[in-house]
């Protein structure tokens, strides 16, 4: 319905009194809240039930009330604000009102008209940034800390969910490293031993709890971080190496894999064992598997160029073929990040996609089943790694839209995808080995990058003389 977004509209508004002296403590309310209300739209109300004028009248009042901003009072000023915003986006006056069905919800959000929306009312979203520049946003060059701790390459790290210090690293030596980045120094808490192969894939639990990782000794494999303990083994029916996993975000007892057989399998976390018509089929080998936000669409990227779109089922965990996309033949797809929102500016939903013909791929998501349709290319070094990328985590508030890879050459790029002509805003050197995975902290302030040596390097943001 389009009811959530008029309050989160409202809720930006008086965002700069919260928590006045902490910025991070007003993006991450207001991501949250984003979070919460579209699925409360798409999972709860599939039509509204009350009046959204009365509701947003007495929310504002209250606001109003608690941080004594009469300016803001105005609940007129703020529905103004939102149809100014989606008349730019040339949506429909219909989802424009209160009250709209299932079909125009789809409809917004997988819109038809390809292409980025800009629009100068993005107050909010640069007050939170600070009112900086892209540029200045993503300038970072200090190294904050180095690990050395593995002895072969690191394939894969990421950052707990909604946790700027802990950040889990996968190695083809077979082992996981947990470290702590904050405070300084910064060290490993932990090291996860086990596989008997190196690992290919990696991910966080949404609790934080639990850690995911797939390994070339075709298993998949559970573990408890406190501990450091290996809590459930799910090996490879057919004894494939397993080249990718990640969890079922709306259902963490669900995770899916691929493996090196073309296979994608969907396990039953309690059981250890893959569940009743959790399977599906790619055309080569699954290098990258990825969720919707949602947990309903599932894409898998294969060494031989495809991307397969898969319909999932969350109660029962079925998978069913969609669609199939060709990004480049014979060229392996070796990352793929979705994104429901680009920014505020671009709000189509979106996925990132790394290909080994030397370039970053920019999809925009057309519809539910999954299909994409070509947004921007980026260029990179790219041809024999596994080279991934990744969203920037507050790109929602910026003015401007990044997305941050890897690359051959050693380097960390930073693009603008709302730039037509010089895309890059940012490169960092320090690596002497093609860098194969970043990540972000949620908040931004911390930067991680691995490489082919095993070197992972922790940047920090260049503070403001």
């Amino acid at each position: 319905m389009a009811a959530w977004q008029h309050v989160l509209s409202l809720d930006a508004r008086y965002n700069a009194y919260r928590s006045p002296n902490n910025v991070s403590h007003r993006t991450l309310y207001i991501r949250r809240r984003s979070q919460m209300l579209r699925q409360r739209s798409e999972l709860v109300n599939q039509t509204d039930d009350f009046d959204v004028r009365d509701y947003l009248r007495l929310r504002s009042i209250l606001l109003s009330q608690r941080y004594g901003a009469q300016a803001f009072s105005d609940v007129s000023s703020v529905r103004s604000r939102t149809i100014s915003l989606r008349s730019v986006s040339k949506n429909t006056d219909s989802d424009i009102e209160g009250r709209t069905d299932v079909r125009a919800w789809k409809t917004r959000h997988y819109p038809q008209k390809a292409g980025v929306v800009p629009t100068l009312l993005a107050d909010a979203s640069r007050a939170m940034a600070g009112d900086t520049s892209v540029e200045e946003n993503y300038a970072f060059a200090g190294m904050h800390h180095i690990f050395d701790q593995h002895k072969a390459a690191v394939t894969s790290i990421v950052f707990a969910h909604d946790d700027k210090s802990r950040l889990a690293c996968a190695s083809l030596d077979g082992s996981i490293s947990v470290c702590q980045l904050i405070p300084a120094p910064a060290t490993v808490i932990c090291v996860l031993n086990g596989h008997e192969k190196g690992i290919s894939g990696l991910a966080w639990s949404m609790s934080n709890d639990h850690v995911l990782s797939s390994s070339y000794d075709a298993t998949a494999r559970l573990w408890d971080v406190a501990s450091g303990k290996c809590i459930r083994i799910m090996e490879d029916p057919l004894k494939y190496s397993v080249l990718s996993c990640v969890f079922q975000p709306a259902n963490n007892n669900l995770f899916a894999t691929g493996n090196s057989n073309s296979m994608i399998q969907v396990y039953n976390i309690s059981t250890g064992k893959v569940v009743k018509g959790g399977l599906g089929k790619a055309v080569g080998k699954v290098f990258s598997i990825e969720f919707d936000s949602f947990g309903r669409v599932l894409w898998a990227g294969d060494n031989q160029g495809f991307i397969t779109a898969f319909q999932f089922d969350i109660v029962h965990g079925k998978l069913t073929r969609a669609k199939r996309i060709t990004v480049m033949e014979h060229h392996s797809i070796t990352s793929i990040s979705s994104r429901t929102w680009i920014s505020r500016e671009a709000r189509d939903p979106c996925l990132l996609v790394n290909c080994a013909m030397n370039i970053l791929c920019l999809y925009r998501i057309t519809d539910e089943q999954g299909g994409l349709e070509l947004r921007k290319n980026f260029p990179i070094k790219h041809r024999q790694s596994n080279i991934k990328s990744c969203f920037c985590p507050l790109m929602s508030f910026r003015q401007g839209a990044c997305v941050v890879s890897g690359s051959e050459d050693c380097c960390v790029y930073f693009f603008d995808v709302q730039r037509e002509q010089k895309p890059c805003i940012n490169k960092l050197q320090g690596h002497a080995a093609p860098v194969l995975d970043v990540a972000f902290n949620y908040d931004e302030s911390l930067l991680a990058s691995c490489d082919a040596s095993g070197i992972v390097i922790i940047w920090k943001r260049e503070q403001k003389s």
